[in-house]
């Protein structure tokens, strides 16, 4: 009986290896508009503290800065690009990190106040909410009772009845005044599904172009929760929208920064902290400063077997116009 010749090949034929993971990120959140100057006496209120956390910050290992201003005298969130001038330079002079500002702001502000520092500096990065919210902080003052100053009470309490406004129209005018305008790169910053959503609106109509830069944030009442399995879903719907065009940041509130951060890191994420989400280092232990919340996130990722960004690496990643670009 004669048997049909077949080739039978000697090995498995080679299939195409993955894109190994990239480095990660760390991102500093330096100071916020959330936390007020009753709740730790390490949270930087003026611009040299700010200017000197930053710095620290970007020495422990962060490569991005992002960055609030405060009134110097009573701690109170400012959009006032005078003060935001008082510690931009100084932090751009000691560091090379990727300076970072709000265009968030904090609870009160237009979105004209909102973005008049950005509009100044024309930094490389700016944060941009993707849509309006209840962004409620009013539980915060429930737990202190002695006040450093008299507007903090109310500013917390007042919250209950605050929606933070991103409409369509804003978010549209933000993207072509400063991603058009000064060639400012955004961290798109996702509280909820929606926003990834909204942000695929936004590319369809090509006023986003990638690589995007996507921060998922879990854990601020009237957001998405911080549950592990969030952060699943959120990364399977950015996974859908924007194939391999985005990369994705994981900021967790409060007590959930470490752990969130952690799991976004395996997944193949970057990290936020800082003392804008988060005023511990453990529980019931203040961070001392920032650089404290980078040092401790640097030593998980680095036990993980994973390699944290320079800045120069990251405006790679980020296609980033460049720190000599900017105007300050």
């Amino acid at each position: 009986m004669a048997f049909a010749e077949t080739s039978i090949p000697t090995a498995a034929p080679e299939r195409p290896r993955k894109k190994g993971r990239g480095k990660v990120v760390i991102t500093c959140a330096v100071t916020g508009s959330i936390h007020t100057p009753t709740m730790s006496p390490h949270l930087p209120i003026t611009p040299d503290e700010i200017a000197e956390q930053a710095v620290a910050a970007a020495e422990a290992g962060a490569s991005i800065l992002h960055l609030h201003a405060r009134d110097p005298e009573t701690g109170r969130p400012t959009p006032d690009p005078d003060v935001f001038m008082r510690f931009l330079p100084r932090i751009k002079q000691q560091t090379d990190a990727v300076v970072n500002i709000t265009t968030g702001g904090g609870q009160g502000m237009t979105v004209q106040d909102r973005m008049q520092a950005a509009l100044r500096a024309q930094p490389e990065m700016c944060s941009l909410n993707m849509g309006s919210m209840n962004f409620a902080l009013h539980p915060l003052a429930e737990r202190y009772t002695d006040w450093k100053h008299d507007w903090e009470k109310p500013f917390l309490e007042g919250s209950k009845d605050f929606i933070f406004r991103n409409t369509f129209g804003d978010i549209e005018r933000i993207l072509k005044d400063l991603g058009e305008g000064c060639g400012t790169r955004f961290e798109f910053e996702c509280y909820d599904v929606g926003h990834l959503y909204t942000l695929a609106h936004f590319v369809d109509k090509g006023l986003v172009k990638p690589p995007f830069f996507l921060q998922f944030i879990f854990g601020i009442l009237g957001g998405i929760g911080p549950d592990p399995d969030n952060l699943t879903h959120m990364k399977s719907v950015a996974d859908k929208l924007f194939g391999e065009d985005y990369r994705f940041s994981v900021l967790g509130g409060g007590r959930h920064q470490m752990g969130l951060a952690t799991m976004g890191a395996v997944m193949g994420g970057n990290v936020r902290v800082g003392l804008e989400d988060n005023l511990s280092l453990g529980k019931g232990v203040l961070a001392p400063d920032n650089a404290a919340q980078v040092r401790h996130v640097r030593g998980l990722l680095e036990a993980l077997s994973l390699e944290v960004a320079t800045p120069a690496e990251a405006r790679e990643m980020l296609a980033l116009k460049g720190a000599d670009a900017v105007s300050f």
